[in-house]
């Protein structure tokens, strides 16, 4: 059984739904959950599954205690899911080609610092963009910049507001990011 850790630090919609599809597989489960949202809705999620979550700071992070933490553990795959924080190249080193992000969007459009969430639906909405979609990629030392493993677009029609790209982009996410990690730990 492969084990997955997840990094979110917000509502946690897309972690709690990684969580349910491995449940339900043979292929791997969900060890832990780290935030650095104490007030992070992902936390009830998990703690729903009995999933154990590690709540710590951005000092704490750098430093070499979420390292640790993470090396008790031995993730096969690490998944940024709404992770706001630049993640620390410790971690990166340390794990290589085992760290994935989800970006709601059609990188490299609407990447990098301050891009995400509701800010990225905004601005397609604003520049009238036709279509989006969502990446999934490695992580490396910069914001969205790791190597592409995966993107699946939806076409606009011009009259959506960002609140139903928002949906739209969701309902990719839902359906498409536990189906990358297990091919990804099937590989």
């Amino acid at each position: 059984m492969k084990k997955i850790v997840i990094f979110a630090s917000g509502s946690g919609t897309n972690a709690e739904n990684i969580i349910k599809y491995f449940a339900a597989t043979k292929i791997g489960s969900v060890e832990a959950v780290f935030t650095n949202n104490p007030n992070a809705k992902v936390i009830e999620r998990a703690k729903k599954y009995e999933i154990p979550t590690e709540v710590f700071s951005k000092t704490e992070l750098f430093e070499s205690k979420i390292l640790q933490k993470i090396n008790t553990i031995q993730p096969d795959l690490i998944v940024l899911a709404g992770f706001l924080l630049k993640f620390p190249e410790n971690i990166i080193e340390a794990y290589p080609n085992k760290i994935i992000n989800i970006h709601p969007a059609l990188l490299p459009k609407y990447g990098g610092k301050g891009m995400y969430g509701m800010h990225i639906h905004r601005a397609i909405v604003g520049n009238k963009e036709r279509e989006t979609g969502i990446t999934i990629h490695f992580v490396n030392e910069n914001y969205d910049e790791g190597n592409i493993l995966f993107q699946k677009n939806v076409v606009l029609s011009g009259d959506e507001t960002p609140e139903e790209v928002a949906e739209k982009i969701h309902e990719l996410e839902q359906k498409y990011f536990p189906e990358v990690i297990e091919k990804l730990l099937e590989n």
